[in-house]
């Protein structure tokens, strides 16, 4: 079945100048079809209905059979009514017209209205939504199958002129000043960039981390007409038409979701916080090699805590520590822990210790965790260490970073264990814990592991190294 195209109905425009941007051609087959659904049409019971329940209008019919709501509907296209089982009192149904027959939905409410997954505010919007699905399914089935088959996400050469413009837009962003009036100009164009051009300008920037992140997708309520930005076909209903990824913006199909790559560019707007953030995706929309928090506290750790008695192993103040944390979540990297601010290095030493606890996946992943434990175990010194290396290429390349550089930081806390008397043993104490979490919330297997989870710790940081 042939898709007609109407790129008017995007609204997707990054300049004026058509030479420079082409916008991508959006497939308007898919929203024609949604404008030809059938309206709902709402059959008004004539009389009151006793213990009618109040969250039904009129269109509640009591307790009548099938044969007499088909009557009722009278072979009118999109007519419907709400009636009690009367096989099941207190059971309800939803009895719709649709393709020449009355079909009849199992309907629930709590606290909004449903037959399946969307749940919708009104008897009316559900109807609305179902015979939109309904329509197109029918008309279209085949068509929407392969979708996914030639999808405009492989092929972002509409975004070829702009790819380096957006980069030293994005540079220029970190690196200098601009005047109010010229800022607010350059925001308006980097916002009316969809997240796909975004996303093909990150690519081709230097500097960027190629990390890889897979990504963050969540059902979304569209308000007005929204196109996939994988398969540029229309995402059809009244709600939850499709899914958006809450670290970039990515809004794509349910099905089409499967098929986006893991290469998920996090925009700085929708991370709000450093702390409690997943790992990759902080590094990514930072578009550093390690979380700025590392870099940042080891950076001043070394700098005037490498011989304090007792580093990471005495505790700082608390509320000072979560201030530490607010600056972070406030202030990214330009938070300032400078011995001004906190003198006590054991406050920075703390809110490191946090960052790691705070990790939604910790350093050591919980697929990997299992592994890890296993690899500990071996007696043998030699396939231990084996075990252990073929292990840590199993971690996302931002942790493995994130690992090696602490890692060596930790040695060089070892090194002055004659002025803080803290040796390999004492940080595999502190931070095995931290770096490796048990998948499974139970005390026994958590204290199974503990002699794993120190010993691994202890022998990274006696060697500076990810593997012992």
């Amino acid at each position: 079945m042939a898709a007609s195209s109407n790129s008017s109905l995007s609204g997707s425009s990054v300049s004026s100048d058509a030479e420079e941007y082409q916008p991508p051609i959006w497939k308007s087959y898919l929203y024609q079809l949604q404008q030809e659904a059938p309206r709902p049409k709402r059959i008004i019971c004539p009389g009151e209905v006793e213990n009618r329940p109040k969250y039904y209008g009129r269109e509640f019919h009591g307790i009548i059979s099938r044969e007499q709501a088909d009557e009722l509907l009278g072979g009118v296209e999109g007519a419907y009514i709400l009636r009690e089982s009367q096989r099941q009192p207190g059971c309800y149904t939803l009895a719709l017209r649709f393709g020449n027959q009355t079909l009849n939905y199992r309907l629930f409410y709590d606290g909004k209205h449903f037959v399946g997954e969307k749940r919708f505010e009104s008897i009316h919007d559900l109807v609305t939504d179902g015979l939109i699905t309904l329509y197109i399914e029918t008309k279209a089935s085949e068509y929407i199958s392969k979708m996914t088959t030639n999808p405009i996400y492989e092929h972002i050469g509409y975004a070829t002129l702009l790819r380096e413009k957006v980069s030293r837009r994005l540079s220029r962003s970190k690196n200098e000043s601009r005047k109010t009036s010229v800022a607010n100009e350059e925001h308006t164009a980097v916002e009316k960039i969809s997240s796909l051009v975004r996303r093909a300008a990150l690519t081709h920037n230097d500097n960027h981390f190629n990390y890889e992140k897979t990504h963050n997708f969540k059902v979304h309520t569209f308000r007005g007409p929204h196109w996939c930005e994988y398969c540029a076909n229309f995402m059809w209903g009244l709600i939850a038409q499709g899914v958006r990824c809450s670290d970039c913006g990515l809004n794509v199909h349910k099905q089409c979701s499967k098929h986006v790559p893991n290469d998920c560019q996090p925009d700085l707007k929708r991370i709000k916080k450093v702390y409690c953030c997943d790992l990759t995706t902080l590094v990514k929309a930072h578009n550093t090699q390690r979380p700025m928090v590392v870099d940042i506290c080891i950076r001043e750790i070394e700098a005037r805590g490498l011989k304090s008695e007792g580093l990471y192993r005495v505790s700082g103040f608390t509320e000072h520590i979560e201030d530490v944390k607010m600056a972070f979540d406030r202030d990214g990297e330009k938070a300032d822990i400078s011995a001004n601010i906190y003198p006590d290095i054991n406050i920075i030493t703390g809110a490191l210790k946090l960052y790691f606890r705070d990790l939604p996946i910790p350093v050591i992943t919980y697929d990997t965790y299992p592994k890890f434990i296993e690899a500990a175990k071996i007696s043998n010194a030699d396939e231990r260490l084996e075990a252990v290396h073929e292990v840590l290429m199993l971690l996302p390349p931002a942790h493995y970073e994130t690992l090696r550089y602490l890692m060596i930081h930790l040695k060089k806390v070892t090194l002055n264990e004659k002025d803080n008397f803290m040796n390999a043993e004492n940080l595999g104490i502190v931070f095995g814990p931290t770096l490796m979490r048990s998948p499974e919330d139970s005390t026994l297997t958590t204290l199974q592991d503990m002699r794993g989870r120190i010993s691994w710790t202890a022998a990274g940081c006696r060697v500076g190294s990810c593997v012992s």
